[in-house]
């Protein structure tokens, strides 16, 4: 089945982890043996043949640069600029991508309608080009609000205010705290230039003070359900609730420690934990309960996101494997159409509406 992933860190992952994401899972993963600098060396799941062999023809695929202060422990960059800098290195990377004939970026109604159609065609896999919506995981890089227009005259489609840790523009994961001043105006731009707001990893505070400034599109790519993982990188049933009346699809994520309770990095594995597909479902169907339908939920891997193998479920060796969620979602029940809701068909009616 047609497949949309919500949320991939593609640039990332060629330029920080050089990975060649062109070649074969087997040959990135097999140049990796050794290396230890990053916790998922050697066990990565993503790579552009991958998603061709498991139909996954459109991605919400991301830059991503962070600005830390002088007292921020977090990795990141000491100034807006080089956040900056480093933003516009990944989308190069997404340009070569397309120059050499394995991406094409959508960012209109007229281009997803063409790419959706060529997906459709009895043209073989290895022979499409990935589409790709370009989206920004954390606000920080963008130096001051003028740079939006540039951005989005680059493709930009969908912000992400926030990362991990204090923003410039609003508090993520684990950090606490409402908007800074500077996002009200940012909210305004992106309303104005109809650059969809992803909810993600605004922490409790930012995340009701962002809806309540921001009148435009708004959805999750990566989130799952506090109630079943307490923690306040997920969503509480109220804000669950809240983006469906808005409208919001939410992408549920496939990183381990979302998905179980009591996972400790580095040292729990996902077999000791049970930490399987089925339990991704398990989110899917609380969101789906709350909105007693399948019209908003969706997959926002983030099976790149600094982690592969090690600590994604045990019944995934790679991205190709979510073509067994559709299985898993019918013996709960669902029908052909929720499937098809969950796989592609809720972010295809997110986009046409936002895009119309």
């Amino acid at each position: 089945m047609f497949t949309i992933d919500a949320h991939l860190d593609l640039s990332m992952n060629a330029l920080e982890w050089n990975r060649d994401l062109t070649r074969p899972l087997s040959e990135i993963n097999n140049r990796e043996q050794g290396l230890t600098d990053k916790p998922d060396r050697a066990k990565a799941t993503v790579s552009l043949p991958e998603l061709r062999k498991g139909n996954i023809g459109l991605v919400v695929a991301t830059q991503i640069a962070r600005f830390v202060a002088p007292d921020n422990p977090l990795p990141g960059w000491h100034s807006p600029e080089q956040a900056w800098a480093q933003t516009q290195g990944q989308l190069a990377w997404y340009k070569a991508m397309e120059d050499h004939g394995e991406m094409i970026q959508v960012n209109d109604l007229a281009s997803l309608e063409k790419h959706l159609e060529l997906w459709a065609s009895d043209t073989p896999n290895e022979k499409k080009r990935i589409g790709y919506i370009l989206s920004l995981e954390g606000a920080d890089s963008i130096v001051h609000v003028d740079y939006l227009q540039q951005a989005y005259d680059k493709g930009l489609r969908a912000i992400g205010p926030a990362h991990y840790g204090p923003g410039r523009y609003a508090q993520g994961t684990d950090a606490t705290g409402k908007l800074h001043p500077g996002a009200y105006e940012l909210l305004a731009e992106m309303e104005r230039l109809n650059i969809i707001l992803d909810a993600t990893h605004l922490c409790d505070d930012s995340f009701w003070d962002a809806l309540d400034h921001f009148n435009g599109h708004v959805w999750a790519s990566h989130n799952n359900c506090r109630t079943l993982v307490n923690h306040n990188r997920q969503f509480s049933d109220d804000q669950i609730k809240t983006l469906i009346a808005r409208g919001a699809v939410i992408g549920a994520a496939l990183d381990a420690w979302m998905m179980v309770p009591n996972w400790q990095r580095g040292i729990s594995t996902p077999k000791a934990m049970n930490c399987n597909l089925e339990v991704m479902i398990d989110h899917i169907d609380h969101i789906c309960q709350l909105a007693g339908n399948t019209r908003h939920v969706g997959i926002g891997s983030d099976l790149d996101g600094a982690f592969g193998r090690e600590q994604c479920p045990y019944d995934l060796e790679s991205i190709a494997d979510l073509d067994k969620i559709p299985n898993l979602f019918e013996k709960r029940g669902y029908s052909k159409t929720d499937v098809e809701n969950l796989m592609h068909g809720n972010w295809i009616r997110f986009l046409r509406k936002a895009w119309a």
